[in-house]
């Protein structure tokens, strides 16, 4: 049996690993300018840098771009285990606007799980200001494939 160092050593890998392979393969995510910041069992961070490609009507950032940055997080988080996990659903409460020049910044975490269920909780920043809060209904599909490992 592995020394617990090592379990949590061989953990934070899975996680590491599973986020290079998926963000090789989020086109979606990537063009809109997503990043990922930190990533490790069960948690996530990603960041997004608000630009006039992002503004909607109003000139404030478009809350479709809000939840993809917390979306993006969620995903992350949620398949750091190794098991292809996919968005059961989603609900978004937007607090405030971020206006151009904004760094956001949303960081998920698991919050609970059964058998195949999982539950995420995600807080998009701007500096210390919450600007919006994201719960994300997560499912596990062994079967699915994983997105191939981004290449060395």
């Amino acid at each position: 049996m592995p020394a617990p160092e090592n379990s949590a050593a061989d953990a934070l890998q899975v996680a590491r690993d599973a986020a290079a392979a998926m963000e090789h393969a989020d086109v979606a995510a990537r063009e809109a300018g997503v990043r990922l910041v930190d990533v490790g069992p069960g948690r996530a961070v990603t960041a997004l840098t608000v630009t006039e490609k992002h503004l909607n009507g109003h000139g404030i950032c478009h809350g479709g771009y809000v939840f993809l940055l917390a979306d993006a997080a969620f995903a992350y988080a949620c398949n750091s285990f190794g098991v292809s996990t996919v968005a059961a659903g989603a609900d978004v409460a937007f607090l405030r606007p971020a206006a151009s020049g904004d760094e956001m910044v949303a960081e998920a975490w698991h919050r609970a799980g059964s058998g195949r269920s999982g539950i995420y909780d995600v807080t998009v920043r701007v500096g210390d200001t919450v600007i919006a809060e994201f719960r994300g209904r997560s499912r596990t599909v062994p079967g699915l494939a994983a997105p191939p490992p981004a290449p060395a």
